[in-house]
Order: structure tokens, then C-alpha cells, then sequence
């Protein structure tokens, strides 16, 4: 089989730097069109309320646990398909490739209906302008209660990438965000929907992208009682990525909490950085993507040295790409606010802010792959330990402390916290690598 070959030569032998520029442009063009679409997505809220541009701010936490739940479920059947194309056993693979489709389906479902009945909440813990309200609540509503094409898209693309095909999720991709990008204009303002038709656009895209990956995605369900022999293998390996992402929620939802006290132009400016941030960081997006498969294979082979190598490739590549977004916050922070927003108090907020959260870029890198690579080698405890350090005991509390002096310093919890993540990452990866090469003089006796 094709898809067998590939994995076995290319996984395992192919030279790194070959590896990583041939898997992730299609991984980097994919998540750059998902970028666009998410800044022209502001950029007319932007255009059609400052109220709103507020409101995007609010619910992007939750949008963010949104599609951690469905990207980390993706990738905990994308790691066990790998791990088991890695020795071998191919039909084992396409049974964990089954779950997809019923898992997403399920999670999609239980999603919706918690946020449905609890955007209100959420939305008046978040500010007390009731036009932000308003606005927070029918945007939410809307991207949470119809995000099927979310959940389908995301697992479907995992098991694409598992199988080696970049490709089709890259076109998937890029034609929902085609659809987003046209539709959004002619729902805010030509049918005069606000706010909601920037949500109708976005669900809209979600759903194509699925229908386009659909095709390739969607295998042969396993019975229903063998579920509980798959399940946990998936939750197991997808923890750590759905952990990692799922904490943005809760730490922004936290920052957005401690802005506020100062005034609603800080969450905005604090929402745009990170309008901005997913653009920018798409290298170290990409390479998380595609690292994730290729140390999983490499290390159930017993290829350490490789695994290290694709780790130490990927963090050079990784900041080599993300010293541009360090020159650009720094340098040119007022014309990138004025891109969303023309309130003045914002462009003051938001320009200290810019620069602060540049220079933390360069360190962002090594903090964010130290706990892929352990997931992909099946160290679940420590991936999940090193992500919640960054976003439970660093991120919110150094926030807070920093804003007891004021708005301004605020912006200092940025670099400091991934200069600690990133030491403590290297500690645990030398750590591990110790224990590594003890166990093998060991059983080598």
C-alpha cells in the first residue's frame, strides 16, 4: 500500500530537513488561510462595531476550547495511528481511524448544549456593557451551537495527516476560508446581520472544509461494544494537545477577567494580540502538527537519536520563522491595532502591550514543543505537567501580581512566563533523556 511505503521511508529515513519542509508548508499554507480568515473575520466587525470587536474578544476563549476538544481528539487517533503504522499494524490503525466520526459527533453535541444554555453567564462574567452582552451571546450561540463542521473537520484531518496525506486538509482549508472570507461582507452588511452574519459566515466554512475532507476521513466505525477498547488509547494520547490548547481558554478567560477591572478597551487590545498571534506563530503551529506523527513513529522503532534531531530541527525552524512576528510587535504595533480598531484608547493599550508579547515569541517556541515531544513519546504526565505550569501557575497569577502595579507591567507575565516554561521543558526533556539511555545499558546487560 502507498500510504504504508510512505510512512515506513519517509517517517523513518527520510532526511529531517526534507521531512519538515515537505510536511509543513501544507500544514502552514492551511492554518495561514485559517489565519486571514480569522483576521478579515475582525477586521469588519471591527468595521461594523467597536461593541463587537469587544465581543470577539470575549468569546474567543471559548472558541479556543472548542476546537481543543476537537483538534485534541484528532490527535490522539493521529498519534495511535502512527504509533501503530510504526510496527506495522496497519489494520489495528484504520479501527482507531473509525472512531473519528462517532467521536466527533458526540463531542460536537454535548459542546453545544452546555454552551447554549450557559453563553448568557459567561457572556455578563465577562463585562457589564450590555450591548457587549447582547452581542457576546448571538455571536456565541451561533459558533458554538453549529459547530459540527468544527468537530467533523478536525478529526477528519488528523487521520489524513496520519496517513500521510497533507493535501486534502490543506484544501480543505483553504476553500472553507474562501467561503468565510466572501460571505463575511455580505452578511454583516448587505443583509445587515451584524455581528451574527460574521457567525453564520464562519460556521458556513467550517462545513465546507468538512465536506471537502469527508472523503478521505471518514473509515469503517468499529462496533459500538468495542468502543471502550478505543476510546482510551485516543483520550490517553490527545490529553496532553486538548490540555494544552483547552488552557488558552481558561488563562485568557482569566487575563480578559483582570483587564476588565482597568476597562473594556484592555480586552479588546488583549484580544487583538491574539488575532495577530495566530497569525504569526503559524511556523510553530505547523511544526507541532507535523511532529506529533514523525516522533511517535520514530520512537516506537527505537530511534531515539532521530526523534531528537527532529526536535532540535523543529525549534530552529520554529524561531528561525518567528523573529519576523518579534520585529513586527515591536516595531509596527500601532499599524496593526489600527487594522481592527480606531479607538484611541485601545492603540495606546495595545501598543505597550505589542511589545511586551514580541519579545516573548523566541522563548514561546521552545515552551510550546517541549510538551509535544513528550506526548509524542507516550510521556502523557509530563506533557500535561509542563502546560499546566505555563497557563495555572504562571500565566494568571503573574498576571495578576504584574497588574497590582499597574496596567502597563501587565504585559511583563508574557516573557517571563515562557522563559520558566521553557527551562522547566529542558529540564524534563534532559531528564528524560537520563532515564532513557539508563534503561537501554540496562537491558542491553
Amino acid at each position: 500500500m502507498e500510504t504504508e511505503k510512505l510512512n515506513g521511508d519517509f517517517f523513518g529515513k527520510e532526511k529531517i530537513s526534507k521531512l519538515l519542509f515537505k510536511l509543513a508548508p501544507p500544514v502552514m499554507l492551511a492554518q495561514l488561510i485559517q489565519a486571514l480568515y480569522n483576521i478579515v473575520d475582525s477586521y469588519f466587525v471591527g468595521r461594523n462595531s467597536e461593541s463587537g470587536l469587544t465581543a470577539l474578544s470575549i468569546v474567543y476563549p471559548l472558541q479556543l476550547l472548542m476546537i481543543a476538544i476537537a483538534t485534541g481528539t484528532g490527535v490522539g487517533i493521529n498519534t495511535v495511528m502512527s504509533a501503530r503504522n510504526g510496527v506495522k499494524n496497519y489494520k489495528e490503525a484504520r479501527r482507531f481511524a473509525g472512531m473519528g466520526t462517532p467521536l466527533a459527533i458526540g463531542l460536537w453535541f454535548i459542546f453545544a448544549v452546555i454552551c447554549f444554555f450557559l453563553m448568557p453567564t459567561y457572556a455578563k462574567m465577562s463585562t457589564d456593557s450590555e450591548e457587549v452582552i447582547a452581542d457576546v451571546i448571538s455571536y456565541g450561540r451561533i459558533v458554538c451551537l453549529f459547530s459540527l463542521g468544527l468537530f467533523l473537520e478536525s478529526g477528519w484531518t488528523k487521520i489524513c495527516q496520519a496517513e500521510g496525506d497533507m493535501k486534502t486538509p490543506m484544501l480543505a482549508q483553504i476553500i472553507g476560508a474562501v467561503v468565510n472570507i466572501i460571505l463575511d461582507p455580505v452578511l454583516i452588511f448587505k443583509f445587515e446581520l451584524g455581528i451574527s452574519g460574521a457567525a453564520i459566515a464562519t460556521v458556513i466554512g467550517q462545513s465546507v472544509a468538512a465536506l471537502v475532507v469527508a472523503k478521505k476521513g471518514i473509515y469503517k466505525s468499529p462496533k459500538l461494544f468495542e468502543y471502550r477498547k478505543y476510546i482510551p488509547p485516543i483520550f490517553k494520547l490527545g490529553l496532553p494537545n486538548m490540555l494544552m490548547q483547552s488552557a488558552y481558554t481558561f488563562y485568557i478567560f482569566g487575563l480578559n477577567i483582570i483587564l476588565s477591572g482597568f476597562c473594556d478597551q484592555a480586552v479588546t487590545a488583549l484580544g487583538l494580540y491574539y488575532k495577530w498571534q495566530t497569525f504569526f506563530i503559524i511556523p510553530l503551529s505547523a511544526m507541532q502538527t507535523c511532529i506529533v506523527p514523525i516522533i511517535s513513529f520514530n520512537y516506537a522503532t527505537k530511534s531515539l537519536k532521530r526523534c531528537k534531531k527532529i526536535l532540535s530541527s523543529s525549534i530552529i525552524f520554529g524561531v528561525g520563522l518567528t523573529l519576523i512576528a518579534t520585529f513586527c510587535f515591536c516595531i509596527i504595533p500601532e499599524p496593526m491595532l489600527r487594522v481592527f480598531s480606531s479607538d484611541e484608547l485601545v492603540i495606546e493599550i495595545g501598543k505597550v502591550g505589542f511589545r511586551y508579547v514580541g519579545v516573548a515569541f523566541i522563548p514561546m517556541v521552545v515552551s510550546l514543543i517541549f510538551p509535544v515531544f513528550f506526548q509524542a513519546v507516550g510521556k502523557i504526565g509530563t506533557s500535561s505537567f509542563l502546560t499546566v505550569i505555563r497557563t495555572v501557575f504562571l500565566f494568571v497569577p503573574l498576571g495578576y501580581i504584574f497588574s497590582r502595579f499597574g496596567l502597563n507591567l501587565f504585559w511583563m507575565t508574557y516573557p517571563l512566563t515562557e522563559i520558566m516554561t521553557s527551562l522547566a521543558g529542558y529540564i524534563y526533556y534532559r531528564s528524560f533523556l537520563n532515564k532513557y539511555q539508563s534503561k537501554t545499558i540496562n537491558s542491553s546487560r
